[in-house]
């Protein structure tokens, strides 16, 4: 057998867990990877989560069971580690709606602006950035900056204009979506509603002004686990990427947990999937084998742009608020 052919029969969990013992491996996962991902992962996150514990873990291989830009931010923070992406090709609609070099422009259309960059960006746009935000801090680092600074956001102009609503800021919005948030449908979501009059709706900050209008919370991944674990109600519409569902359940077997739809009448398109994430759906447990046992696909980039990306990424840890009375990490420099 090759290094890129599964042998009949493997157990896969088992060699997953021999070679990650073999390798010092730590396999994170974001909450939209799927279920059996996410339960075989050392660490389960969102997106400032992730960045957090790859900035701080020990190990000598980092398995990112997310996109491309998330395990790329690991190998920033961990220059002389490995990082490995189970597929190359887990990109983000977000990223390629934000290419570096008409980024470059408008930034130099805007010379007086800081360049506040969404996370959801390439290696080499957060280079280009003063300072990378998530969906979990970036309310909390725009009040940090002086009010009289103007600023600029990318590449999500739903959640730019959902932070320009809570700050009463004014920035500058590049106009990317997520293709996933921009799915949901405001009138299915409504049917919902009538015929669950008790569930309570939470949606990401991607999602457009008539999905948040309908909400009872917006917040990140990390804040909408936060809200349906503390909150009374017993029912929940889900307005994010559906496997989040997962963790929710896990937690909280005495709640239901809805996913909102899509626009595209799901039955209709035989049960098309609309709302989950086509690129996160790229890793699979295979291929997660295939990953440590090859050591490829690894994530690689010059150093250079890799010292240039650390610094805003670097302002972002120091500027997020701590986790539950933690110190945020330092970088590996």
């Amino acid at each position: 057998m090759t290094e890129t052919e599964i042998a009949p029969g493997l157990d896969l969990i088992a060699e997953i867990n021999r070679l990650r013992r073999e390798k010092n491996a730590v396999i994170l996962a974001h909450y939209y990877q799927d279920y059996e991902i996410q339960d075989i992962a050392d660490f389960v996150g969102d997106s400032l989560d992730l960045s957090r514990k790859a900035a701080t873990t020990d190990a000598d291989v980092i398995v990112f069971c997310g996109v491309r830009f998330m395990a790329e931010v690991a190998k920033i923070v961990n220059p002389k580690r490995t990082v490995l992406l189970p597929d190359a090709a887990a990109g983000c609609s977000l990223e390629e709606a934000c290419g570096a070099d008409e980024f470059k422009r408008w930034r130099d259309e805007h010379p007086d602006h800081i360049s506040l960059t969404y996370i959801n960006c390439s290696a080499e746009v957060k280079a280009l950035s003063d300072i990378i935000v998530t969906s979990s801090n970036a309310e909390a680092i725009i009040r940090q900056l002086p009010e009289d600074q103007p600023i600029l956001f990318a590449p999500d102009r739903h959640l730019g204009a959902y932070l320009n609503k809570k700050t009463g800021r004014d920035m500058v919005l590049w106009p990317g979506a997520c293709i996933v948030h921009e799915e949901f449908s405001e009138e299915r979501i409504l049917q919902l509603k009538a015929e669950h009059p008790d569930a309570l709706v939470t949606a990401h900050p991607e999602c457009p002004d008539a999905i948040l209008d309908l909400a009872d919370h917006v917040g990140s991944t990390r804040a909408i686990l936060d809200f349906v674990a503390t909150s009374d109600a017993a029912t929940f519409i889900i307005a994010t990427e559906p496997h989040i569902i997962h963790q929710m359940q896990k937690s909280h077997p005495d709640k239901t947990f809805i996913p909102a739809p899509g626009v595209k009448d799901m039955r209709a398109e035989g049960g098309c999937p609309c709302t989950h994430c086509p690129y996160m759906a790229l890793n699979t447990l295979e291929k997660l084998y295939l990953a440590l046992a090859g050591g490829a696909p690894r994530i690689e980039m010059p150093e250079q742009l890799r010292a240039r990306a650390l610094k805003p990424i670097q302002r972002m840890l120091d500027m997020s608020p701590p986790p539950k009375g933690k110190v945020a990490p330092r970088a590996a420099e």
